[in-house]
């Protein structure tokens, strides 16, 4: 199984197969608007238009399951994207990422790495939190490879700026 087998809803309630990616570098982010790690959109746009025409795409899944930090409609939270951050990548509708209501697209990522990067020398709670397979918050980030297998999962902290040297790894 890779991520190409899945099928997500854009904001119009359309179905979207991610074989539509095959072949490109993709990193999936799940996001909200009233987030502290908010502002990361800015260093995810920056990461698409630096990369984008060599083959990066950003695929922004909003997630309302954090203290409902994603309120308001799907085409809202694009909206406020586009508005505020000048965002060009795809932004979906809003998905669950944990609990029995998870989308089989996050099912699948989690399972495939349980742990995150996190950016940090010396071991702290947060990152014994880490090594659990559920997302921890908003922001959590995945970097797939150019054949769809998942190979880093990035903690909401990690800002996109440092997820830099692993795309150019990829591209």
């Amino acid at each position: 199984m890779k991520i190409y087998d899945f099928t997500v809803k854009d904001t119009n309630q359309q179905d979207i197969s991610l074989a539509n990616y095959k072949d490109k570098v993709v990193l999936i982010v799940n996001t909200a608007t009233k987030c502290g790690f908010t502002p990361q959109y800015e260093g995810l746009e920056s990461l698409y238009e630096k990369y984008h025409d060599k083959g990066l795409e950003i695929l922004d899944f909003p997630c309302n399951q954090f203290l409902k930090q994603a309120p308001g409609t799907d085409s809202e939270l694009k909206s406020f994207c586009t508005l505020n951050f000048g965002t060009k990548f795809e932004t979906f509708a809003k998905i669950d990422v944990n609990g029995k209501t998870a989308h089989p697209l996050y099912v699948y990522l989690r399972n495939e790495i349980s742990h995150d990067i996190t950016g940090t020398r010396k071991p702290s709670i947060l990152s014994k939190l880490a090594t659990t397979d559920r997302i921890k918050w908003n922001f959590t980030k995945f970097l797939i490879d150019r054949n769809g297998k998942v190979l880093h999962r990035f903690a909401p902290g990690f800002e996109p700026k440092n997820i830099e040297k692993y795309i150019e790894g990829l591209l």
